[in-house]
């Protein structure tokens, strides 16, 4: 997906979760995030907005994190101070310019362009959710995007560079796979006692699948579940794989 395109969306969600906050009660509880208020996730965004330029401007990992006093900030200032300095690092960078990541193969501004707007969508579905009002429409380019993001860097190179996070529910993988399927695209997904496998096929023959369009597929791989997904074959695999995706949205 174009940094441009990507650039687009991370404006677009930001606008609608800064409106949704803004308007509503931010002492509600979300429903997709347990124990977080609206104030709290409108915060952690602006901290992970904070984190994402001090990992550009270091080239390294901030320390410590968070700064004192970041957490006596009020929730929307933070928010909208915070968005203002992502944007501007973002406009001042290249997309193919050096930053640190946690993902070995990106080293890149790009790589953060990408996560910010999937960080973003995510999110600001989760203050519709808490505010009770209807969703914004996820465009399929960018749910196309983030469920491949989703699979390959966080559920399979998580397993495979973070094993200690995944070893307990892996432990009980006996290989057998499940194919997510959207819109002419699909992802193999194969549970083992090692990693979880993740590739790019249109191969029948899983053990079962889980089909829907691209933003109902991104938001049940996030548990943001949506009715509209359907599942086939072995139910407890689908529901074994819901254990597994969880340790990979840590």
């Amino acid at each position: 997906m174009e940094h441009t395109r990507l650039l687009e969306c991370l404006a677009s969600d930001h606008a609608r979760l800064r409106a949704v906050a803004g308007v509503a009660d931010l002492t509600v509880a979300v429903p997709s995030c347990p124990g977080w208020t609206l104030a709290d996730l409108v915060r952690h965004v602006g901290e992970v907005y904070l984190h994402k330029v001090e990992c550009m401007r270091l080239n390294s990992h901030p320390e410590p994190w968070p700064p004192a006093g970041l957490a006596d900030e009020d929730p929307l200032e933070l928010y909208d101070r915070a968005y203002a300095a992502l944007s501007a690092e973002f406009a001042t960078r290249d997309p193919d310019s050096p930053a640190f990541t946690w993902y070995g193969p990106d080293q890149t501004v790009g790589f953060w362009i990408r996560r910010m707007a999937q960080e973003t969508v995510i999110h600001r579905i989760d203050a519709e959710l808490a505010a009770g009002v209807d969703q914004a429409p996820v465009p399929d380019d960018l749910a196309l995007d983030g469920i491949d993001e989703f699979l390959v860097a966080f559920v399979e190179y998580g397993s495979r560079t973070w094993p200690d996070e995944y070893s307990d529910v892996l432990a009980t993988a006996d290989g057998r796979s499940v194919l997510a399927e959207t819109s002419g695209a699909a992802w193999l997904i194969r549970p083992t006692p090692d990693e979880v496998q993740v590739r790019v096929s249109d191969i029948d023959g899983a053990d079962a699948t889980v089909a829907g369009k691209p933003p109902a597929l991104l938001q049940w791989l996030w548990n943001r579940a949506d009715e509209s997904v359907t599942t086939t074959g072995d139910a407890d695999l689908i529901g074994y794989l819901r254990t597994v995706l969880a340790a990979g949205a840590q």
